[in-house]
This record gives C-alpha cells, sequence and structure tokens, in this order.
C-alpha cells in the first residue's frame, strides 16, 4: 500500500460541504464533496456525548494536535476516511452549529457564538493526514491495524469493516439507528448499544445460528435485508406474545435460542404470566433470568432457577441428628442406604461424602429450611431428582 503525507489541509478545507445525517447520526461527507466521512466499514459516530467532541474543540482551541488522520484515495480527487472520522465528524458537526462547548465562565457557546479569534484558530487549524492508496484488502487490513481512536474496535465493528457492502449499509441502517422507533420495544430483550452494533450482531446471531460471519460473507452484496429482519421480527414477536410481563432480567437472554428450541409449543399467556409472578416472589429462586427457559421447557429443569441450597450449620446439625440414630440402629445415617439390603445398609457416611437434599422436593412446595433437610449419600441424592 502507497501513502503520502499531507500537512496543508485545514479544518476549513474538511468542512467545506460538510453533511451530517441527523438521523443516522453520521457525517457523510466534506472537503467540497471530495470526501467521504464514514464509509461502510467504518463504525458509527460514537462521540456525540458532550464529552469526547467537546474534548476535540478544547484540543483544537488549545493548538493541541488531532493526531494522525488517515484517507484512502478511491478515485481521482476522491477520498474516504480510514481513521479519523470520529475527529472530523466532531469538528464538523461544531462548526456547524449541533453541539455547543462552554466558555470559561460555564457559559455555553455555539461556534457561532465565539469570538473571532477563537473561530479562525478553528478554521485554520492543520490536519496530518496520511493518504493512502492499495487494494480492498489492504485497505481493510490497514483499518484493523491503525485503529487509533482510543476505543477498540468491537466484533461486530470490525465484521463490517471486513463484508462492507450493501448488506451492511441496510443492515446498519435499520439496527444501528438510534432514532429507529423500534428501539425502544428491543431494548426489552437485548443488551448492549445501538451505536457500537450489539442490536445488529444480536440480530445477526439470531438469523444465523451464531455463525455471523459466514452469514455477512454470504450475504454481503445482497440489496436488501428481508430475511434478517424477518427472522428478527419473528422472535422478537414470538417472545412478547409468551411472556406479556416484561422485566429487566429478560434483557440480554439468548432469545434466539430460545426461539428456535420452544416456538412451536402452545403456551397461555395468562398462565405464563402468572407462573413468572409465582416465580419472582420466590424467596428460594436466586437465579431470575433462569426462569424464563424454566417456564418455555415446562417447568422441568429446577436447575436453571440456582433455587437457594442449604446452609452449612444446617447440614452439620441434619447430619449429627441423622448420624446419632443410624448408630443407635445400627443402620446407615443414609435413609435410603438403611432400606437397602447391600453392604451400605449399616454405612456410616462422612458428611463429605452426603448431600443435603429437601424431603419435599422444592419443585413440590417444600421449603429450604432445617426442617425439610435430609442427608443422602450422593448416590442416592442424585438419583433421586423430583421422586
Amino acid at each position: 500500500m502507497i501513502s503520502k503525507l499531507v500537512t496543508d489541509i485545514t479544518v476549513a478545507d474538511i468542512c467545506k460541504g460538510f453533511v451530517y445525517n441527523e438521523y443516522e447520526g453520521r457525517g457523510l461527507f466534506g472537503l467540497s464533496g471530495k470526501l467521504t466521512i464514514q464509509p461502510e466499514y467504518q463504525r458509527n459516530y460514537i462521540y456525540a456525548d458532550g464529552k469526547r467532541d467537546v474534548a476535540v474543540i478544547d484540543s483544537i482551541l488549545k493548538g493541541y494536535p488531532l493526531g494522525l488522520i488517515y484517507f484512502t484515495k478511491v478515485a481521482e480527487d476522491k477520498y474516504e476516511v480510514l481513521d479519523g472520522q470520529q475527529r472530523i465528524t466532531s469538528f464538523g458537526r461544531f462548526v456547524t452549529g449541533k453541539f455547543a462547548i462552554n466558555d470559561s465562565n460555564g457559559i455555553p457557546r455555539y461556534f457561532s457564538g465565539l469570538a473571532k479569534d477563537q473561530q479562525d484558530k478553528i478554521m485554520q487549524a492543520k490536519l496530518t493526514i496520511y493518504i493512502c492508496e492499495g487494494t480492498e484488502s489492504e485497505i481493510k487490513e490497514w483499518f484493523k491495524t491503525i485503529n487509533i481512536a482510543g476505543i477498540p474496535l468491537n466484533e461486530q465493528e470490525l465484521s463490517n469493516a471486513i463484508h462492507s457492502g450493501p448488506f451492511v449499509t441496510k443492515a446498519k441502517e435499520e439496527f444501528s439507528n438510534s432514532q429507529n422507533a423500534n428501539i425502544q420495544k428491543w431494548s426489552a430483550y437485548i443488551s448492549g448499544s445501538v451505536i457500537r452494533q450489539d442490536y445488529l450482531r444480536t440480530a445477526l446471531s439470531w438469523v444465523s445460528k451464531g455463525n455471523i460471519d459466514d452469514y455477512m460473507s454470504k450475504h454481503r452484496y445482497d440489496d436488501n435485508i428481508n430475511e434478517l429482519k424477518a427472522y428478527f421480527t419473528s422472535v422478537i414477536d414470538w417472545v412478547s406474545s409468551v411472556f406479556v410481563d416484561v422485566e429487566s432480567e429478560m434483557r440480554g437472554l439468548p432469545w434466539g435460542e430460545f426461539y428456535e428450541k420452544y416456538h412451536t409449543n402452545a403456551y397461555a399467556p395468562d398462565q405464563v404470566s402468572a407462573k413468572l409472578k409465582e416465580l419472582y416472589s420466590d424467596f428460594y429462586v436466586k437465579d431470575k433470568k433462569g426462569v424464563y427457559e424454566y417456564i418455555l421447557g415446562g417447568c422441568a429443569d429446577n436447575k436453571l432457577l440456582n433455587i437457594r441450597v442449604f446452609d452449612e450449620p444446617t447440614k452439620k446439625t441434619v447430619y449429627t441428628q441423622q448420624t446419632t440414630q443410624a448408630k443407635q440402629h445400627n443402620l446407615s445415617n443414609c435413609p435410603l442406604c438403611a432400606l437397602g439390603t447391600d453392604n451400605n445398609k449399616n454405612r456410616i457416611w462422612k458428611i463429605t461424602e452426603m448431600d443435603a437434599d429437601h424431603v419435599t422436593a422444592w419443585s413440590k412446595g417444600g421449603d429450604t429450611n432445617i426442617g425439610n433437610c435430609q442427608m443422602l449419600c450422593k448416590t442416592h441424592n442424585r438419583s433421586k431428582g423430583n421422586k
């Protein structure tokens, strides 16, 4: 790859023809239409937080360098930002009046409200830019290598760069757009950040059954995302119809996996709601996130709930009581071994060889207290289940 250092391009030059799409949250063009600020392999603009964008402007006003910026030459007199789009979009947004900075008295000042010398200092600031030329694979590899903006690319941002094309463009418009009216509904089930591609990654993971890069490679040049949207919508609609109560623990669960495993089962939403409330109010249920698959699976796998276990003092007390009584009757201190006819009928087990067990199973209403505790040898406890 060939690169050339350029040091005579100013902020004013970049801001000529600067276009920022407020709906999509990204800078589009600059340098009199010659520069594409956010090509498809770039991450979304993430500096619009009143801190990082302001820091860029403060750096310019204090005369600090903004660091190296990289352009790629894509045609004669046409360029794309390879690295530096966060900084470029920040000063472009400021110059075009999209946000303010506080002056020394704490008063917000937009660019148009700055003193003339401060405006000139910003506009005349020179940038240090490398203009690079190379093949697509070279550009993509370099993009990953020079990620110098201070915030590492995450997995999906890297995947977007590797598989950039019409499919990624349309997918980001749908799932990486914080202005999408559906985000609020989706946020009940998906964790993470829209602009850091977490919603897009979730949608891709669901439809691809976890094979995200294979799916993106296969569909890279598709001009629609119909399958992706349809599958995602099917999962969301299924979840919201089965679980009519929205709880915070639902966020981030593997709903795509649950959909594949359980969506052919029939559920009565009112009964699901009643069971959900019962489990949420149960003191012994430690893992509220596990409640959802527990219900979907027919309330059969108690391990999903991480039921509160008997504490050590309870186990020691019950062990001592059982062992004392067993010795008096020359029987095993495991009640089930004592009923048998093999060599363990009279065996006294060590406490480390036994497990605490609910006499009446938790799933059948049994409490986790000393009155419902018995010590069984590990073999019998593991074979007992909910009998």
